[in-house]
Formats: C-alpha cells, structure tokens, sequence
C-alpha cells in the first residue's frame, strides 16, 4: 500500500441531532471518508470564550487516507455547525489488510 494510501482516522464530534448523520453522508458520499461511526451519548466538558461549556455530542470516527485527509477536514470546516469543529487526525499502524484496501478504494476520484 502507498503512503498516500495509508489509513486514517479522523476523531471528531458534531451534535447530537440529525445534522450528525447529514454531515457523515456527505463525507461518505462525496469519497471523502470511506466510513463514519457515530456514536451517540458523548458528553463534552470544554472552555469556550472564557465559560465552561457541558454539551451533549455524538463522537464521529472517520475512516480516510493520507492523501484525502487535507480535503476531508476542509469539508468538514465547512459542513460543520460549531465555528471551530474538532479535526483530530491519527495515523494507523496498520489493520486487516483486507479492510485497509477497501478504505483506500473508497475514498479519492471514483473509479
């Protein structure tokens, strides 16, 4: 596999409603992001603009490649509600070799 091709993921958490799931779809859709899981009932503690914040979210788990990332997390920017979204990108080591081909399949130009 290319480093290009490399699996990542993306760590990000968008709100508990149905926009959530809008902006999976998109990502997924537009061969951004080969998969997204959300998971519901994330309970986020944060200081924004000086008050501590107590907010409901669901945490998105985004399957990318390397060369998609840059693209991904733009769109991501701009589909996202909050003014600065979470984009936590990790690297992985590797992974059933099967699931990392249909990851860098899924994403990029359609074919």
């Amino acid at each position: 596999m290319a480093e290009s091709d490399s699996v990542i993921v993306l760590l990000t958490t968008v709100p508990p409603d149905e926009r959530g799931p809008a902006i999976a779809r998109a990502l997924v859709e537009e061969r951004l992001a080969a998969c997204v899981n959300l998971m519901p009932g994330v309970r986020s503690i944060y200081r924004w603009d000086g008050a501590l914040c107590d907010e409901p979210e669901a945490l998105a788990i985004v399957k990318t490649t390397a060369a998609t990332a840059p693209a991904l997390v733009a769109r991501l920017c701009e589909l996202h509600p909050y003014q600065v979204p979470e984009g936590i990108l990790i690297a992985t080591a590797g992974g059933h070799a099967p699931y990392l081909a249909w990851v860098a399949g899924a994403v990029g130009a359609t074919g």
